[in-house]
Formats: structure tokens, sequence, C-alpha cells
């Protein structure tokens, strides 16, 4: 009879712990999908995205690209930053 005690009350800490370490990674993964924690990576991405554009800009006046590279690649990485952007405002004024 004691060791069947013994034996359920090994089990239930195990379980117990099994039961914390779940909800702390429940807990993780709450934050990084937050609403909070997605509209900051939007904004990052939408920086990273007008980083690109800058530095592209740049390499065109310092004559590293031509300007048909240039035009093409600065159009896609406008058109990416601007749905992000888009993306970004749908989510900030949403009522989710």
């Amino acid at each position: 009879m004691e060791q069947c005690r013994i034996i359920q009350t090994t089990e239930l800490a195990a379980a117990q712990e099994k039961l914390n370490e779940l909800e702390k990674q429940k807990e993780e993964v709450s934050k990084l999908y937050s609403a909070a924690s997605l509209l900051q990576r939007i904004q990052e991405a939408m920086n990273k995205t007008e980083e690109e554009s800058e530095n592209l800009h740049q390499e065109v006046l310092d004559r590293e690209i031509d300007l048909a590279a240039f035009l093409q690649k600065y159009k896609k990485l406008r058109t990416a930053y601007h749905r992000k952007s888009l993306v970004h405002l749908a989510a900030k004024t949403s009522n989710i």
C-alpha cells in the first residue's frame, strides 16, 4: 500500500512538472503571436525594406548600379514596403 502511494506521488510530481513546462511554452507562444508582437514585427520588416530602398538609391547615385536595374529593384522594394505598410495600418486600426 505504501509503495502504491510512493508511485502515485512520483507520477504526480512528474505530471505536475510536465504541466508547468507546457504552461510555460504556451505563455511564450502567446507572447510571440500577440497583437503587439505581430505589429512590432511588421514595423521591423517595413524598416528593413525602407533601409534597403535607401541603400539602393545610394547605389544609383554612386553609379554602382545602372538605371534599368535600379528601377526594377526599387519598384519591387517599394511595392513590398507599401504592402507591409497597409497590413500594419489595417492591423493597428482593427478591433482585434
